[in-house]
């Protein structure tokens, strides 16, 4: 899976979440799931729910303290993805 096809993945799942429509609008990898996007730590562990249930993939706590941002994200699903 390509890094734009995992990107258009997270945006549909962090869509939900989000409470700053125009940093939505403008994600990059740099964009900060609480800073940026306005997501709350509790809606951050529905995302990474949601993350798991979409790629069929499952992510420690260890690498949930990294997921800050979407570059992060990113590596994280993709290092998952290539271990199954």
């Amino acid at each position: 899976m390509s890094k734009q096809e995992i990107i258009e993945h997270l945006k549909a799942i962090v869509k939900p979440y989000i409470q700053d429509q125009a940093a939505f609008e403008s994600l990059t990898e740099e964009t900060d799931f609480i800073n940026d996007l306005k997501i709350n730590s509790a809606n951050l562990v529905d995302v990474i729910l949601d993350i798991e249930e979409q790629f069929d993939i499952i992510i420690d706590n260890q690498a949930m303290e990294k997921m800050i941002n979407i570059k992060a994200a990113i590596e994280i699903i993709g290092m998952q993805l290539s271990e199954k």
